[in-house]
């Protein structure tokens, strides 16, 4: 079927909602009221959605009502089982969007979803995009963030002005091959975390100065773009999140899942995400499912005897 969207332009006129206004979805949203855009806004909680409503966004009471006043509808919420529930759901994003309206979903979920809300959608004459990202806070705020898009290549091209504000968005399939690069994203990216834990860990105890530790290195073969976000605050034992704990978990679950679907030629073993899966739930079931992902670095401690 022939794409509505044969040209990459985003009017200025076009209504946005927002569903989800957390850490990264306030932020985010946020950028979108700064380039003047209009934003019908919905959150669980939403006492967590006032700070938008005084930048002009306009809050209502159910993501159908959101649906109802946009023509897209951005969700970024906690896991696949309310992705499901804000956009499959009886009062979610699709039983209340027009036909030709989309639905991009930035929360990290599960691809086997993407691709259930791309059919659904296509059902009704709409469609849907699977767009997580990867960045902090700093990134969000800045409009820096990576975007990993999946779904027709014509309808994110024609997001792409709208995903430009946010940050640099890559195409990288049909639906749900967004979601699978998040999660190959998260299997790297929560290794280089427990490998500069244990890094951190393993000079203090050898007598280095950390911070010295960490300047010698940086520019060599152990230096990241994580070290240079979360390194002087794992020293600081800063572990105030960007993103939770909890949700590395989520996603190496996720991951770890979506790989025993695959027929048996695409089959990849992931010795190095089952651990670092287990690190991470030692995190959760010490009580710190709400702290930094950083905080990684608690578990190796505690492995010590810290």
């Amino acid at each position: 079927m022939a794409t509505p969207y044969p040209k990459p332009v985003i009017p200025s006129q076009t209504r946005l909602g927002w569903i989800g206004t957390g850490i990264m979805g306030s932020l985010m949203a946020s950028r979108l009221l700064a380039a003047g855009y209009s934003l019908t806004v919905y959150n669980r909680t939403i006492e967590k959605a006032l700070a938008l409503q005084s930048q002009g966004a306009h809050v209502v009471s159910s993501p159908i009502e959101v649906a109802r006043r946009s023509d897209v509808v951005f969700t970024i919420v906690g896991n696949s089982r309310d992705v499901r529930e804000v956009t499959l759901g009886p009062n979610g994003v699709l039983p209340g969007l027009n036909p030709g309206g989309v639905v991009v979903d930035m929360t990290a979920s599960h691809p086997a979803l993407a691709r259930e809300m791309f059919a659904a959608a296509r059902a009704k004459g709409c469609w849907s995009v699977d767009a997580p990202v990867s960045g902090t806070d700093v990134g969000a705020r800045e409009g820096k963030l990576a975007i990993f898009a999946g779904g027709d290549g014509a309808v994110v091209a024609w997001l792409k002005p709208l995903f430009d504000i946010m940050g640099e968005v890559t195409y990288m399939g049909e639906a749900g091959c967004g979601q699978s690069c998040k999660l190959a994203n998260q299997i790297a990216a929560s290794a280089v975390l427990v490998g500069l834990s244990e890094g951190l860990v393993f000079a203090e105890r050898a007598g280095l100065y950390l911070n010295k530790f960490l300047d010698a290195v940086r520019e060599g073969t152990a230096g990241s773009r994580l070290m240079d976000l979360f390194g002087e605050r794992m020293i600081r034992k800063d572990y105030r999140p960007t993103a939770f704990a909890e949700y590395v978990v989520k996603d190496l679950g996720m991951a770890l899942d979506s790989l025993e679907e695959t027929d048996e030629q695409r089959t990849v073993a992931v010795p190095g995400a089952e651990l670092t899966k287990q690190l991470y739930s030692a995190m959760v079931a010490n009580g710190d499912a709400k702290i930094g992902i950083h905080g990684v670095k608690t578990v190796i401690e505690r492995i010590n005897g810290k």
